[in-house]
């Protein structure tokens, strides 16, 4: 049987990535530090896996392990070593604290002449494997870096399933939505290329990972802030107002306009896309807080992110990105007690006014058309 090392054995991990590839028959043993689980996951070798659609599905995987990283790092670097496949799900910042422990497997594969494995970094942000790739070349000696392209391939994925916050009395089982889609760089891949059901190759990723980033991501964002100045406590519940979804709707069909031009997807499909991300907003089985989906928004309003991305690209493009500024002015008013990002937004807004605060965390300039489009949404909502 043909072996997968995943690292992160939380709910994407196990409910997504770890599921089909157990599905596509691997061996899958997880890598994770939390003890209950690698523990439970030793001791049945399987877990449950449901599936939130209008009837509720359980999956049962099989074929599973798992390996605590912190109290066992030898015996990660040896199954990195035997793998025939290697991925990650456990977040943009934890990527290069596994490259450690990922460089001593690949090195250990090229003493021993092993043949390729492809590492694919399945996280929720824009070049998640080169940037594991750079992590793990940093600590290479030279004689290693130059055959890293031998020995592994890092390539790049694109991927999407809502799993929301959850709780279960089995500490293994995870709920997730029907919906899902994993999209790898084939032009990427070094040597035997996997025949996983459920993955797509393509050539180009760039059009995919934009694709769901600034429809997904940026629907996702839009209502979570806009349905917090309202009241809502849920996704679902913001999407019921039917001015919110209206506004949510209008700020996907600006990131469509942009992504149609720049990448070309046809009209009729990238609206059925956009109809296909709001039912999943509306999933009743989905509960997801807005405060969750909201949370860290300085990350969010980054440049290139979700929200201010699309809108400045409209702009350049002489469109006006109307719902998308006024998405970015909600999340400037997002304000959850527990949230340290929203605490540091609203600290500067306080000590140094809205319009230093929309630069300093946008990079928008004041002379900027939707740095006013932006003003003018913050003073109508705060």
């Amino acid at each position: 049987m043909m072996l997968a090392v995943h690292f992160g054995a939380g709910n994407i991990g196990r409910g997504f990535i770890g599921k089909l590839l157990s599905q596509a028959g691997y061996e899958v043993c997880f890598v994770d530090i939390n003890e209950t689980v690698i523990d439970e996951l030793n001791k049945r070798n399987r877990y449950t896996v449901e599936i939130l659609g209008e009837e509720s599905e359980q999956i049962t995987v099989d074929g599973v392990r798992g390996i605590n990283s912190q109290k066992n790092p030898e015996a990660v670097v040896d199954a990195i070593a035997e793998a025939d496949l290697i991925t990650t799900a456990v977040g943009p910042t934890v990527l290069k604290l596994i490259s450690s422990v990922i460089k001593e497997g690949v090195a250990k594969r090229m003493i021993a002449g092993k043949d390729p494995v492809n590492i694919i970094a399945c996280e929720n942000m824009i070049g998640g494997s080169s940037l594991l790739k750079d992590a793990v070349a940093e600590k290479m000696n030279e004689a290693e870096r130059e055959s890293l392209n031998e020995y592994a391939g890092f390539p790049d994925a694109a991927v999407d399933r809502i799993v929301p916050n959850q709780s279960h009395e089995d500490p293994l089982k995870v709920a997730v939505e029907p919906f899902y889609e994993w999209v790898v760089d084939q032009t990427m891949m070094k040597g035997h290329v996997p025949d996983i059901t459920g993955l797509t190759y393509v050539n180009d990723l760039a059009p995919y990972i934009e694709r769901k980033l600034f429809t997904v991501n940026t629907g996702h964002a839009i209502t979570a802030y806009l349905g917090y100045q309202a009241g809502s406590k849920t996704i679902k519940e913001a999407l019921e107002d039917k001015g919110i979804y209206s506004d949510v709707k209008r700020a996907l069909e600006e990131t469509g306009e942009l992504l149609q031009q720049k990448h070309g997807f046809e009209s009729s499909k990238h609206d059925a896309y956009i109809k296909k991300i709001l039912s999943r907003f509306l999933n009743p089985h989905l509960v997801d807080e807005v405060t969750r989906v909201g949370r860290a928004p300085i990350r969010k309003l980054g440049p290139t992110d979700r929200l201010v991305g699309p809108a400045r690209q409209l702009a350049e493009l002489n469109k006006e990105p109307t719902y998308l500024a006024k998405g970015i002015a909600a999340a400037l008013l997002f304000d959850p007690q527990d949230d340290e990002e929203a605490a540091t937004i609203q600290d500067k807004i306080k000590e140094d006014g809205i319009t230093n605060a929309i630069t300093s965390f946008t990079e928008i300039q004041e002379g900027d058309q939707l740095f006013q489009i932006i003003m003018k949404h913050f003073e109508k909502m705060k």
